[in-house]
């Protein structure tokens, strides 16, 4: 190689570098790459317009739902029930919606002790059932005396919550965080933090979910679902953005087109669960819903 060749291949390196080094090329590079996977709809035991289990799991199946929340309260009595009713079926119970006594954060030792026994009593019902995991909130508004949001309780949360996550490994399942809006409750209101709280709390049985009910506080569905990734997101819920009912009964407000492509790039291959009233016509707006979800799922690029 002769001196012009080098000096013409050494300028081609060092602006080739100086790209690289861009904050363009760096956002290109480590931008989320969309994975293949379905959208896995899940119903909570009230959304379908029936009334027997049999006949709400027949009807999930005429409209390709392939997942069940039930209640956490008395599961341990349901395990049979459910186990003989989903017996041949493409429906498969998807997370444990709360259910328990007391509060992990309670300061009444007899509050956290009926938290404690009723949890793990629902967390090993859920892993015969082959749940995803339970849902817990560390503590709502009404919920009184409660440990104060200071940096030495995030430490006690972590800590019980390491073994909680443990607790449920050894059950084939998880706990699942739920952050809430200040409405509802005054600690844990983001999903960034919910991820921080499972990062922190050092067990792969410890995890996170989004509700786009809550996630209006979010400043971006795609940004909070995102933020918990694909070690951490575990659930989602859905309703309708204004109201809280069927996903479309408040119009133009129901647009979960962010959001579902977060859920798009990371690959999710749990469920998105329906936790909602209705004002209208179960009949009518439930398959409207579901349509909704479906076409705004395909929006999602």
């Amino acid at each position: 190689m002769d001196r012009r060749d080098f000096f013409k291949t050494a300028a081609m390196g060092t602006a080739g570098a100086a790209m690289m080094s861009s904050p363009l090329a760096m956002f290109t590079s480590c931008a989320p790459k969309e994975k293949p996977c379905e959208l896995r709809i899940s119903f909570q035991e009230g959304t379908a317009p029936c009334k027997t289990l049999e006949e709400k799991l027949d009807y999930m199946e005429e409209l390709g739902i392939v997942g069940l929340e039930p209640k956490g309260k008395n599961l341990a009595e349901r395990v049979n029930e459910f186990q003989q009713a989903l017996r041949g079926r493409n429906i498969r119970i998807s997370a444990i919606c709360a259910g328990f006594s007391g509060f992990i954060l309670a300061e009444d030792p007899s509050v956290k002790a009926d938290f404690d026994s009723s949890m793990r009593d629902i967390i090993a019902a859920a892993g015969e059932l082959g749940s995803t995991g339970v849902i817990m909130v560390p503590a709502f508004n009404h919920q009184s005396p409660c440990m104060p949001h200071t940096l030495e309780t995030r430490k006690y949360l972590c800590e019980q919550m390491h073994e909680l996550g443990e607790y449920a490994l050894k059950h084939n399942t998880t706990v699942i965080l739920e952050p809430l809006n200040r409405k509802e409750a005054h600690y844990l209101r983001q999903v960034a933090d919910a991820a921080a709280i499972c990062r922190d709390s050092e067990s792969a049985g410890v995890k996170c979910m989004g509700d786009f009910w809550h996630m209006k506080e979010e400043t971006s569905d795609y940004a909070a679902l995102l933020s918990a990734g694909t070690e951490y997101l575990q659930h989602v819920h859905i309703a309708s953005r204004g109201t809280r009912k069927m996903p479309g009964e408040d119009g133009e407000l129901d647009n979960y087109v962010d959001g579902f492509r977060a859920l798009k790039q990371l690959g999710y291959d749990k469920y998105v669960s329906f936790e909602c009233g209705c004002n209208g016509d179960k009949e009518i707006l439930v398959p409207a819903a579901v349509q909704l979800m479906r076409t705004q799922w395909e929006q999602a690029l």
